[in-house]
């Protein structure tokens, strides 16, 4: 199993953070490689399982997310059994109206890709991936508006 752990502090409170990323649909907005989000199953305490559609160095992958442990507007652990076989652990550590989020992902390099590129190459990209979702997370959780949809660096397009 790879690793990656990538943390970020943005000028949001933990459940501002929360709802949002505990609704799968808005991974679409924010996770560049992530192509298709259905059969989404959410429940108040935030927990939620989806199948999803994942492009990884050019290849599909289609899998299904289902979540592990939650505590509100703490800590949501997701696996995916599926498609790319991953576990997820988000961590939210608010103070002072700003909130550390952490991201740990564990995964499995999907065996088609190393019979296509080598395997510390993958690991870059992976690494860039979840550089730019937490960046983009961020981008968004600092809008004014949460409708806004973001027109470049820094920049917020009101509707």
């Amino acid at each position: 199993m790879k690793e990656i752990k990538k943390s970020v502090t943005i000028n949001a409170p933990a459940s501002k953070i929360f709802d949002y990323l505990t609704d799968p649909n808005n991974l679409l907005e924010i996770w560049p490689s992530m192509i298709e989000v259905s059969n989404v199953k959410r429940s108040p305490d935030g927990s939620h399982n989806f199948d999803f559609v994942y492009k990884m160095a050019g290849m599909r992958f289609n899998g299904h997310s289902e979540t592990v442990k939650v505590t509100q507007n703490k800590y949501v652990e997701l696996e995916n059994k599926t498609g790319i076989k991953s576990h997820f652990k988000w961590t939210y550590d608010g103070r002072d109206g700003a909130t550390e989020i952490t991201l740990q992902v564990s995964y499995e390099v999907p065996s088609q890709l190393l019979a296509k590129l080598a395997e510390p190459f993958l690991v870059k990209i992976n690494e860039r991936e979840a550089d730019t979702l937490l960046h983009n997370l961020r981008e968004r959780m600092e809008a004014t508006d949460i409708g806004a949809k973001p027109t470049g660096p820094g920049k917020e397009k009101r509707a």
